[in-house]
C-alpha cells in the first residue's frame, strides 16, 4: 500500500470562505481517512467487504448525522460542515461514505423530523455513535425512479401493522440494526415505519457479485408478515415527500462527497504525472497531459463553488429540491469524467490497486445512478426551469 500523500486542491482559496469550525472538522476527518481508511480499503474493496471496524471511528469524527441537536447525541454542525465530512469520507471512499451518509441523511434524518420525541431519544443517540446502524428501504425490485409506485404495504391489525413487500439495492442492509421503511397504507398513503432486526419475517440477504461499491454491504429487505409494533410509525410526515425529503439531504451531502473522490483522482494523477518519465522528461511536461490537469483542476474548482453556495442556502433554509439535483448531477457526472482522464494519465498502472482511481471510477457508476439517476436529475432541472413535467 501506497502512503496517502494527498494534498486537497484549493484553486480559488474557498478556504477562506470557511469558518475555524469548518477547516477543524474537515481537517479531523481527513487525518481520519488518512490513518483508518486509506491503509485498508484496497484490501477490503478486493475482497468485497466491509470493513466493520471503521464504525466506531465515523461516529468519532461526526460522520453519522453531524447536523442532529446534541440532545440527541449529534454534534449540532451546520451544513457546511456535513457536507464537507463527507467530501473527505469519500476522497477515502464512495462506499465509505455511503454508509455514512445513509446513517444521516436516509435513518436519522427522517426519525428526528418526522417521528416523535419517544423515537427520537430511543434511536438516534445509539445511531450516532455507530452503536446502531440503520438502512433505508424506498427502491423496489419494479420501482426505482418511480418510488410512488411502490407496492409494499402494511395493514392496521388494531394493535400492530402487518408489513409485506421488498426493497432492493439497499446500503447497510446485510448487517443493519434498524430500517426506515417507506410504504403504502390501506388507503395508498405512504408512510415511514421503523423496522428492528429480528421482527419475525424481517430479512436482509446480501447482494453479491459487485463490480462497484465493493466495500460497502448492499442487500435486500424482505418483509414477510412482519408485524411492527405501532408506536415505530414515523407520526409527523405522510405521502411521497417525506421519502423525497430525505433524499434532499442524502443528494446534498452527494454532491460534496462526489468532490472528494474527485480531489483524490485529480492528486493522484498531478503527483504521477511529475514522477512517470517517458522520452526523457516527465509526462507533466507535456501538452496533453497538462490539458487533462487543468481541465480537472477548473472543473473540480467550479463544482466547489456550487456547493459551497448551495451549503449556504441550506443553512439559512432556502435551497430547493432543484438546486440539489443540479449539484448532485454535475459533481457526480465531474467526478466520473475525471477518474477516467486519471485513470488514461497512469496508463496500465491506473487499474491496479495500487492506486485509488481505478476504484473511485467503479465506485462512481453506483454513485451516478443511486438517489435518481444522472438522467432523472437532469428532468428535474429540466421541469424546474420549464414548469412542465417530462417524467411520463
Amino acid at each position: 500500500m501506497r502512503p496517502d500523500l494527498f494534498q486537497s486542491p484549493d484553486y480559488y482559496l474557498l478556504d477562506e470562505l470557511l469558518s475555524d469550525e469548518h477547516k477543524m472538522v474537515r481537517d479531523a476527518a481527513r487525518a481520519w481517512v488518512k490513518k483508518e481508511v486509506s491503509p485498508i480499503i484496497e484490501e477490503y474493496a478486493q475482497r468485497a467487504e466491509f470493513p466493520h471496524q471503521i464504525v466506531k471511528g465515523l461516529g468519532e469524527i461526526g460522520g453519522f448525522g453531524p447536523y442532529i441537536p446534541v440532545e440527541y447525541g449529534g454534534a449540532g454542525l451546520d451544513q457546511i460542515s456535513y457536507g464537507l465530512i463527507m467530501q473527505e469520507i469519500e476522497r477515502g471512499d464512495s462506499g465509505v461514505r455511503s454508509t455514512s451518509s445513509v446513517q444521516s441523511s436516509l435513518v436519522m434524518y427522517p426519525i428526528w423530523k418526522y417521528g416523535n420525541e419517544e423515537q427520537r431519544m430511543k434511536y438516534l443517540p445509539k445511531l450516532a455513535t455507530g452503536e446502531f446502524i440503520g438502512c433505508f428501504g424506498l427502491t423496489e425490485p419494479d420501482y426505482g425512479s418511480n418510488p410512488g409506485g411502490m407496492v409494499t404495504n402494511f395493514k392496521d391489525m388494531g394493535d400492530h401493522y402487518l408489513l409485506n413487500g421488498a426493497k432492493m439495492w439497499i446500503s447497510n442492509a446485510p448487517f443493519a440494526d434498524i430500517a426506515v421503511v417507506w410504504a403504502k397504507n390501506e388507503e395508498g398513503r405512504i408512510h415511514g415505519l421503523i423496522v428492528e432486526r429480528g421482527m419475525e419475517g424481517f430479512s436482509t440477504p446480501e447482494t453479491h457479485n459487485k463490480w462497484s461499491l465493493r466495500a460497502s454491504a448492499t442487500g435486500e429487505l424482505i418483509f414477510d408478515n412482519v408485524k411492527v409494533p405501532k408506536e415505530n410509525l414515523l407520526p409527523n410526515k405522510s405521502g411521497l415527500g417525506a421519502p423525497l425529503g430525505c433524499l434532499d439531504s442524502a443528494r446534498y451531502g452527494i454532491a460534496w462527497g462526489a468532490i472528494g473522490a474527485a480531489m483524490d483522482c485529480y492528486d493522484t494523477a498531478l503527483r504521477y504525472s511529475k514522477e512517470r518519465i517517458q522520452f526523457d522528461k516527465p509526462i507533466g511536461a507535456t501538452q496533453l497531459q497538462q490539458k487533462k490537469l487543468a481541465e480537472m483542476i477548473t472543473e473540480i474548482t467550479k463544482a466547489q463553488l456550487l456547493t459551497w453556495r448551495l451549503g449556504v442556502l441550506r443553512n439559512e433554509g432556502k435551497a430547493t429540491t432543484a438546486q440539489i439535483s443540479m449539484a448532485k448531477r454535475n459533481n457526480v457526472d465531474m467526478a466520473l469524467t475525471i477518474a477516467r482522464d486519471a485513470r488514461q494519465m497512469l496508463g496500465g498502472m491506473g487499474i491496479t490497486g495500487e492506486y485509488s482511481i481505478m476504484r473511485h471510477m467503479m465506485n462512481l457508476e453506483s454513485v451516478v445512478t443511486y438517489e435518481g439517476t444522472h438522467d432523472i436529475h437532469l428532468l428535474i432541472t429540466g421541469m424546474d426551469v420549464t414548469g412542465f413535467p417530462a417524467f411520463k
